[in-house]
């Protein structure tokens, strides 16, 4: 178990979790576009791969590979297998969802991950966390909806909506999971494992996908996607995840997750997409709310 984070290490992962939310909110983009010319399987079989080289080549050349590192394996097969999962059901979500919608439903990680926290780390929750987290499901839930009070009674949610929430449960509960499991590893060092046996899992159940893909012929935008999530998506923001996860309570480290349908929205625009609706943004103007709640000092 890790010792108390000093303020210092507080404020570094802060930081980092900002540029975590920025970086993933471009992966909702750029897989939307790309998720219907490549099958899920095959795309992340490549990004986890690559990420995974990279990452150890940088571990590597900061101060080796220690052999404590590789004390108890089932860790980074339990941690990659759900990170795996989650990337799984984000492309098969993006396939039929919009981006802005899967950013939402993002947002939802933190209430989940509360509880997981409580279970796995015994984090508490305070009354404004506790407040906060459901601020910011309202708001999710608005943005999903789209405003359309009907839609929601209906609880009318598109199959692709559903199959991210999925990925999604996963994802809440890797937060508290890589404390846990943690021996204290360099960030980089533990991401490698961790990203390696993502694509040992992803290779398992996806190599038929891998094989069958006509990579010589894909769109450019497969490519430009792949290139952007293996890089910015997976090795930057898993190493700020680690990083974060270690001085940060998990409720905080996902309080981020509340900024991604704000980033989305700016992607989308820069893109040439547009902009969502006008009733769309009230949901938003929540989901920062409760980010201002959960990351307002604790006495």
């Amino acid at each position: 178990m890790p010792h108390p984070a000093s303020p210092k290490d507080r404020r570094n992962g802060h930081m980092a979790m900002l540029t975590f939310s920025f970086l993933v909110a471009g992966s909702f983009s750029l897989g939307s576009m790309a998720a219907n010319d490549i099958t899920p399987l095959a795309l992340n079989a490549v990004r986890f791969f690559s990420a995974a080289v990279i990452v150890g080549i940088i571990a590597a050349s900061t101060g080796g590979i220690p052999k404590e590192a590789f004390r108890q394996p089932w860790r980074y097969a339990i941690l990659g297998g759900i990170f795996a999962f989650y990337f799984v059901m984000m492309f098969f979500g993006l396939k039929t969802a919009k981006p802005v919608s899967t950013a939402a439903i993002f947002t939802l990680t933190p209430v989940l991950a509360a509880g997981f926290g409580y279970i796995i780390m015994r984090q508490i929750t305070t009354k404004r966390i506790a407040t906060a987290l459901a601020i910011g499901a309202v708001g999710a839930l608005w943005v999903i909806f789209k405003g359309d009070i009907h839609a929601l009674l209906a609880f009318e949610v598109g199959r692709g909506e559903a199959i991210y929430f999925v990925g999604v449960i996963a994802h809440a509960v890797y937060t508290p999971l890589v404390p846990r499991l943690s021996h204290g590893e360099r960030t980089f060092v533990f991401t490698f494992f961790v990203l390696s046996a993502a694509s040992i899992v992803i290779v398992l159940f996806g190599w038929k996908d891998v094989l069958e893909t006509d990579w010589m012929n894909l769109p450019a935008i497969v490519w430009i996607a792949i290139g952007y999530i293996t890089i910015f998506a997976t090795t930057i923001t898993a190493s700020l995840l680690a990083y974060a996860s270690v001085r940060l309570a998990s409720a905080k480290v996902m309080a981020y997750t509340y900024l991604v349908p704000s980033w989305v929205i700016i992607w989308e625009f820069g893109l040439g997409h547009g902009v969502p609706g006008a009733l769309v943004f009230g949901g938003i103007g929540l989901t920062i709310l409760a980010l201002y709640l959960l990351l307002k000092h604790e006495a």
